[in-house]
């Protein structure tokens, strides 16, 4: 029953807003955008970006739901820790967030708590996900949220200062096949990480609890 989708929600400073985010939409785009409204217009933002011989860089959301609490570990193997980690691991990745993220840094304590209430089925309920679906390390049931932040690709057509070997000062620039943006071919590779870190989450917890 765990789902795992992700999805660009941002090309350069083009965002898509939280509430427009669709990703059921992701695999019915060439751009892997988490919204079939903004694709025109990032396609011919992106082609301007590819004919001016430059690069951009792009965020991707991840969201894992099915997901059930009690999976994870206090200090070792931690779900955001080896999440995180697993993201930061894939090329041209930079910056990794759960659930609110930095984001969290700007709320007070009252906002950022993810309070409880009994639902309907007199089961506990959150009434929010600041927390991305895990706390203490430990999942809680609710869906595990993050975003990741790939960098410009560096092999671009417009020429860069660099040194050679013997110290000369020279200029590099890449020939042949250019990349605008390498983070459109990171949406499955997420969605792959993840898949590993809750798959071994998983295994774990039932060594642990049967």
């Amino acid at each position: 029953g765990v789902r795992i989708r992700a999805g660009v929600v941002q090309l350069g400073p083009h965002r898509i807003a939280p509430e427009a985010v669709d990703f059921d939409a992701v695999y019915d785009n060439p751009l892997f955008a988490a919204s079939p409204t903004v694709v025109p217009a990032w396609e011919a933002y992106l082609d301007g970006v590819r004919k001016a011989g430059s690069s951009i860089g792009a965020v991707v959301a991840l969201e894992v739901t099915g997901v059930p609490a009690g999976w994870g570990a206090p200090v070792y193997g931690k779900i955001d820790a080896e999440l995180a980690a697993a993201l930061m691991s894939i090329n041209a990745v930079k910056g990794v967030e759960i659930g609110a993220g930095f984001g969290a840094a700007e709320l007070s304590g009252e906002e950022n708590a993810d309070q409880m209430r009994l639902g309907e089925d007199g089961r506990p309920v959150f009434l929010s996900n600041h927390a991305g679906g895990v706390l203490g390390g430990i999942s809680t049931g609710q869906p595990v949220t993050a975003r990741v932040a790939f960098k410009p690709t560096s092999s671009i057509l417009t020429p860069g200062r660099t040194i050679t070997r013997d110290g000369t000062e020279t200029e590099v620039a890449t020939r042949g096949r250019h990349d605008p943006c390498v983070a459109l071919r990171g949406v499955p590779v997420v969605e792959a990480m993840a898949a590993c870190v809750l798959a071994d989450a998983m295994l774990r917890h039932r060594a642990q609890v049967g």
